[in-house]
């Protein structure tokens, strides 16, 4: 078998750092047409809530917003708008119950399954129209909640959240493509707050203070700690699902195929690999549409498992929304195929004088959101 060829490092920087060069001019020069009011935001009179990113995928926007839409639904009108990533439409688009994946992506399908009787969702790729469309559709929504909007930099928010991960902080990063910066880390100055995801539980003091100096925010920015929280496992086919597994039951005779599409799926893996059964790892694309040859593939995966009656697929929630809509599944995969629920849970931090926990987010949220547009 032929050895991989390796990339020099150094030669890639060479190669990398003079395209990131350019990259981070435009986007910057984009940033200060902005900034100058050469190119135009526009302001709504309801209250517009960005959550976003710096880098390219992988932070965890979709749990966190979601955690958002928990906590302010029954005290908004709420409608969330997305872009509808890697969705098969364009345009407007105003999620149904006959709404799948293809039609307005996987992130708003997953928000649409678990809040639609609440919250209004749809996705469009110009925010500005889409808020227009949804309050045409229902005049008495009186929050937007903007997934992924931190650049689109049309809609001028009351409130911005941008999430940098706790394993691939934005400090340490650089802008693409040597790295994975959409702009600047210098960009975080226009974040109200800033929230460091996927922190693991032990974090020490001198963690929390690292990133309270390195990400050397304004004084009146706020900074939060989150990590996530694993549910029990959830079948993807309900109707064809056998009985679901038990990890803290598994035994190193019991076997995990791990399947992800995500923009990072080391902690998921980590998860897994937390308990006794033996992990395997089958990896596709972000937001990788699954077709024919891949459930092909799944099943050879599987059946070349040491022991495939004793092996359970395990996938993202991304991902089975994607897979879902799938109807040429086998029942022979169906029934052993489920996804791990995540939540969002806030880490206080022990350097802050209030602990910074979910409790000063919320009042921090509250008091941005429902602050008069003209006061001062």
């Amino acid at each position: 078998m032929s050895k991989k060829k390796r990339v020099n490092p150094i030669l890639s920087t060479l190669l990398l750092k003079p395209l990131s060069l350019a990259y981070g001019a435009v986007t910057g020069t984009r940033n200060k047409m902005f900034d100058f009011g050469i190119l135009a935001q526009r302001e709504f009179d309801i209250p517009v809530l960005v959550v976003g990113n710096i880098a390219a995928g992988g932070t965890g926007k979709t749990p966190h917003t979601e955690y958002l839409v928990d906590l302010l639904r029954y005290r908004f009108n709420i409608a969330v708008l997305s872009r509808g990533y890697n969705r098969r439409t364009s345009g407007f688009i105003l999620a149904t119950p006959k709404s799948t994946a293809k039609d307005i992506g996987d992130e708003p399908y997953q928000i649409y399954r678990k809040f639609g009787k609440d919250v209004t969702v749809a996705v469009c790729e110009d925010r500005c129209k889409g808020i227009d469309e949804l309050r045409a559709i229902d005049p008495s929504i009186n929050l937007v909640i903007l997934d992924d909007a931190f650049q689109h930099r049309y809609v001028k928010p009351t409130v911005a959240i941008v999430l940098t991960e706790h394993s691939r902080p934005v400090f340490s990063d650089s802008v693409l493509p040597a790295g994975r910066l959409r702009e600047s880390s210098g960009s975080l100055k226009r974040a109200d707050i800033v929230i460091v995801t996927k922190c693991p539980p032990e974090m020490r003091p001198m963690d929390y203070r690292l990133f309270v100096k390195h990400l050397n925010m304004f004084p009146w920015q706020k900074l939060y700690f989150t990590k996530y929280a694993y549910g029990s496992p959830v079948a993807v086919f309900p109707d064809k699902a056998g009985t679901a597994p038990f990890f803290n039951a598994m035994t190193e005779s019991d076997h995990i195929l791990a399947m992800a599409g995500v923009a990072n799926p080391a902690p998921f893996i980590k998860y897994l690999k937390g308990y006794r059964a033996k992990v395997r790892a089958l990896i596709f694309p972000d937001h990788h549409n699954f077709d024919r040859q891949d459930i092909r593939r799944l099943l050879e995966k599987c059946k070349s498992m040491p022991d495939p009656e004793r092996t359970f697929i395990i996938t993202t929630e991304k991902d089975a929304m994607r897979l879902r809509s799938l109807a040429f599944v086998p029942r022979s995969l169906a029934q052993r195929l489920f996804y791990i629920p995540v939540k969002v849970e806030f880490i206080p931090n022990p350097t802050s004088e209030n602990a910074a926990g979910d409790e000063d987010f919320e009042e921090t949220l509250m008091s941005a959101l429902t602050k008069p547009k003209h006061s001062t």
